[in-house]
């Protein structure tokens, strides 16, 4: 049976919240669908302080904070919906490109991938599990992040943006895609997502769903079927789950 656990606060941290569950309770997986800013790479931080940079370049006053609640997991086009919106005026059709352009910059100085992940990727390949990424961001924006962790090279031809599809997240549509072109039934997929509005579009697309805690506090990832303390924890759990499936090592250390 399936059951929260919670351990006390560390400091000032958020509390470390995971769901129990049997090994053999993940059931069969074809396909590892990863969302890319805040699960394969840290990003969201780095997105927010210079997303609020440009926006306040552009006479829109806004800090990383609501960046980092108005936007994570947001397209493009929301964002220029919502700013506008608020500002009341239209943004310059410079602002996209001059976004990018700050943002991919940054990425190349000092973006890092999300612990745990290169380690679980190389697990993934050993074991023979295939997996992708289906992202809200543009596929520039994917690949230069990708590119930047050295993490590029592993996902060609598995690049899913929902600028390819018609709705983004949390509509199912891109992990739809992503599952349809690479010949994997909905539910033999298993989603990492970190957001509220992924985790809602994977469980539309009737996939499974795991979530690392840290872009959002855990009792707000409430609708994955397992929420880890984080991607490095969650990138263990995995491993050994579909260690003891498949009968092998894991290749962790203690």
């Amino acid at each position: 049976m399936e059951h929260w656990t919670r351990a006390p606060r560390a400091g000032r941290g958020l509390p470390v919240v995971t769901r129990s569950v049997r090994v053999d309770g993940l059931g069969p997986v074809d396909l590892v669908i990863f969302d890319n800013d805040g699960v394969l790479v840290d990003s969201e931080a780095l997105s927010s302080a210079t997303l609020a940079e440009v926006l306040t370049a552009y006479g829109v006053p806004t800090t990383p904070a609501q960046c980092r609640r108005d936007f994570t997991g947001g397209t493009p086009s929301l964002i220029r919906q919502v700013i506008e919106a608020r500002a009341g005026r239209p943004l310059p059709a410079s602002f996209e490109a001059a976004f990018a352009a700050r943002l991919i910059e940054r990425f190349q100085r000092r973006l890092r991938p999300c612990p745990g992940i290169p380690a679980l990727l190389d697990f993934l390949g050993r074991v023979g599990v295939p997996y992708c990424v289906a992202s809200n961001g543009t596929r520039e924006r994917i690949e230069a992040a990708l590119r930047a962790v050295g993490l590029l090279d592993r996902f060609t031809g598995r690049i899913f943006s929902a600028a390819e599809v018609a709705r983004p997240k949390p509509a199912p549509d891109l992990f739809l895609q992503a599952s349809a072109a690479l010949r994997v039934p909905a539910d033999r997929c298993l989603v990492i997502e970190d957001t509220p509005p992924g985790i809602a579009a994977a469980r539309a697309a009737g996939m499974r769903v795991w979530a690392p805690a840290g872009t959002y506090p855990p009792d707000e990832l409430g609708g994955a079927d397992r929420v880890s303390a984080s991607t490095a924890v969650l990138a263990a759990e995995l491993q050994a789950a579909l260690a003891a499936q498949r009968g092998v090592t894991s290749g962790q250390t203690d």
